[in-house]
């Protein structure tokens, strides 16, 4: 299994493959904020663990077990910050929310929160009801 480290850089490479039909290590730095030099050595790893396919200057592409597990984390991602928001999280902490806690979830847990967001999207009366509880406990 990939570290959460290595979660972070599949995930990036997936959705700027899907964005973008390509990814670039300069591409990647941006987007997490890192180095170069550290997207290199990462994707070197993610190579050698069979996850893509890296040529030095030629690009890199997932394989099939990449885009399996960089579907799957993108999934994990978009469905926790859907829950954050369907639950009354407040929009400017979501993304930071989510960042903090998706490597801690076991895919049980996660799998769950799925049935959960699938529930409340389609009984939007309990969204209320939440709603009103938040209320009520901020006054």
């Amino acid at each position: 299994m990939p570290t959460p480290s290595m979660e972070d850089y599949i995930e990036q490479i997936y959705m700027l493959i899907e964005a973008k039909g390509y990814a670039r290590v300069s591409d990647i730095a941006e987007a997490l904020q890192v180095h170069p030099s550290s997207v290199t050595k990462m994707v070197q790893k993610l190579d050698k663990d069979e996850y893509l396919n890296y040529e030095k200057y030629r690009g890199l592409i997932l394989t099939p077990q990449g885009k399996k597990i960089g579907k799957r984390l993108v999934y994990r991602h978009e469905l926790l910050e859907q829950f954050l928001e369907l639950i009354g999280v407040d929009k400017e902490n979501i993304y930071e929310d989510v960042e903090g806690i998706e490597h801690h979830l076991s895919w049980n847990s996660i799998d769950r929160i799925g049935d959960l967001v699938l529930y409340l999207e389609n009984n939007p009366n309990r969204v209320e009801e939440l709603k009103e509880i938040h209320k009520k406990n901020e006054q």
